[in-house]
C-alpha cells in the first residue's frame, strides 16, 4: 500500500493535539551523545575600533560587552569548558595584511577560572580591523577534538573587513567538516548588511542570529547560548549514500549527515523485522544561493524496486531547509524474513547563476526502527494511532450537539409562531 502524506496547517494542528499521548521512539544507536566529553563554548568578541562607539545604554559597545561577559562568566555552568577569542584587539595600524591576521585566544577553551577570565576581559581595548573569517577558522581549531557539543558565539558590531576570505563561506566549510559545531551570531548594530552577513554565518551551521541593542539583552542571549551548550545534543554521524540501492550502506536507528549534489540521488538501506515500524525523515539545507521552486522526495522501496511509501515537500521562494518523512509498519508474521528497505533521497534544488555546485547540499537523515503498533487499527487510523478514539468522541459530541441545537431551534420557531 502506498501512503502519501500532504501537509496542511489546520490538519497538522488537529493531528498534533490528537496524537500528543503517543510514545516516543526508542533512542538511536548512532548519533547519540556519548556524555564522555564536556561541552565546549568559544566566545568570539569583536574588539575593532568601532567598538568605541557609545550607543548602548549610554556607554561604549566595548564597555557593554565587558559587563555582559563578566555576568556570563559568573553564570556559566560548571560542566561547560569555555574560552574567549578576540578579533581586532592588538593591531592598530593601517596595514590590511597584518590587520587581517589580528585574532588571538584571550582565554583558552577549558575548565573555567572565573577570576582569571574576567581579568583577561578587563584588559581589552577597541583597536583594529574586523577579521571575522580568520577568527572563525581559528575558533573552530580551538574547539578541535572530543565528542561533546561545540559552539561558537560570535559578537560583532560590523562587517568583515578582510574579504575575499568570506566569513559565510568559512562557516560553510566548517559545517562541511561534519564536526557538529554550531555558530551563533549576535549583532550590536541594527545594520542590514551586518545582519545579512551574520545571519548567513549562523544559518550555515544551524545556529541563530540575534540583534541586540542593550546590555541586558546581550547578557541574557549569551547566557542562553552557553546554557544550551550544556544540554544533551545528538551529533549526526557521517554516512555516504550510494547512487543505487545495492551499493547503499545499511543504517541502524540514528541521525546521519551526508551531502547530495544537484540533480543526483542518494540511496540508503535499512533492515526491518516483522512487527517493527520504520520511521524515517530527511531535511535538505540550502547553504548557498539557489533558484526558487524546489522540493525534496523521500521514497521507501523494496530491493526489487517496488515503492512502499513516499513523502514529499515543495516550495517556491526563500528557504533554508525542506523536510519530509515516511512511516512503514511491517506486519508481524512468523514466517516473514527480515526485509531490507531502500531509502531514496532526491531534491530539486538548482544552483543560482555563478554559484558553486560542489560540494552538494547538506542533508540530515533520521532513521528509527521501533516496535510496530500492536493492533491493526493503530496502523490504519489515518496516522492518529491511539488518538483515534479521541477523534471518535469529538465526532459523537458534535453530532449530539447538532441534534440538541436543531431541537432547540425548532422549539423556538414553534413558540414564535404560536405567539
Amino acid at each position: 500500500m502506498i501512503t502519501r502524506t500532504r501537509l496542511a496547517s489546520g490538519a497538522c494542528a488537529l493531528l498534533a493535539a490528537l496524537t500528543a499521548g503517543l510514545a516516543f521512539p526508542a533512542g538511536a544507536a548512532a548519533g547519540e551523545p556519548t556524555g564522555e566529553d564536556a561541552p565546549k563554548v568559544n566566545l568570539v568578541l569583536d574588539v575593532s575600533g568601532s567598538m568605541r562607539a557609545k550607543d548602548i545604554d549610554g556607554q561604549s559597545r566595548m564597555a557593554a560587552a565587558k559587563q555582559a561577559f563578566n555576568e556570563v562568566l559568573d553564570a556559566t555552568p560548571e560542566e561547560v569548558e569555555l574560552g574567549i577569542r578576540t578579533l581586532g584587539a592588538n593591531y592598530p595600524g593601517d596595514n590590511r595584511k597584518t590587520g587581517c591576521k589580528d585574532t588571538a585566544q584571550l582565554y583558552p577553551v577549558g575548565p573555567l577560572d572565573r577570576t582569571e577570565a574576567k581579568a583577561a576581559v578587563a584588559t581589552l581595548t577597541p583597536t583594529g580591523w574586523t577579521p571575522i573569517g580568520p577568527a572563525l577558522l581559528q575558533a573552530a581549531d580551538d574547539l578541535d577534538g572530543g565528542d561533546g557539543s561545540k559552539r561558537i558565539v560570535l559578537i560583532s558590531d560590523g562587517e568583515d573587513t578582510c574579504a575575499p576570505l568570506d566569513p559565510c563561506e568559512v562557516a560553510r566549510e566548517i559545517a562541511a567538516k561534519g564536526i557538529g559545531l554550531t555558530i551563533d551570531t549576535l549583532g550590536l548594530v541594527p545594520n542590514t548588511k551586518l545582519r545579512q552577513q551574520l545571519s548567513c554565518i549562523a544559518e550555515a551551521t544551524g545556529g541563530t542570529y540575534t540583534s541586540v541593542e542593550h546590555t541586558d539583552e546581550l547578557r541574557d542571549r549569551v547566557n542562553q547560548l552557553v546554557d544550551r551548550a550544556a544540554d544533551p545534543v545528538v551529533t549526526p554521524v557521517p554516512a555516504e549514500g550510494a547512487d543505487r540501492c545495492p551499493d547503499a550502506p545499511t543504517l541502524k536507528s540514528g541521525l546521519y549527515t551526508d551531502r547530495e549534489e544537484f540533480g543526483k540521488q542518494r540511496w540508503y538501506r535499512v533492515d526491518v523485522e516483522p512487527g517493527q515500524e520504520l520511521r524515517a525523515s530527511v531535511s535538505v539545507g540550502a547553504d548557498r544561493a539557489v533558484n526558487p521552486s524546489y522540493g525534496v522526495l523521500l521514497r521507501a522501496v523494496t530491493v526489487h524496486g517496488r515503492e512502499i511509501v513516499r513523502g514529499e515537500a515543495a516550495g517556491n521562494g526563500r528557504t533554508d531547509t525542506v523536510s519530509t518523512g515516511v512511516r512503514y509498519p511491517k506486519a508481524d508474521r512468523e514466517d516473514d524474513p527480515t526485509e531490507t528497505v531502500c531509502l531514496q533521497v532526491t531534491h530539486s534544488f538548482s544552483a543560482a547563476s555563478g554559484v558553486k555546485t560542489t560540494p552538494g547540499l547538506p542533508l540530515e537523515l533520521t532513521v528509527d526502527v521501533v516496535d510496530g503498533p500492536s493492533d491493526s487499527d493503530d496502523v490504519a487510523s489515518f496516522g492518529l494511532g491511539r488518538g483515534w478514539w479521541l477523534l471518535g468522541v469529538l465526532i459523537l459530541t458534535g453530532f449530539l450537539a447538532g441534534l440538541v441545537w436543531g431541537w432547540l431551534s425548532r422549539w423556538r420557531v414553534s413558540v414564535w409562531r404560536t405567539n
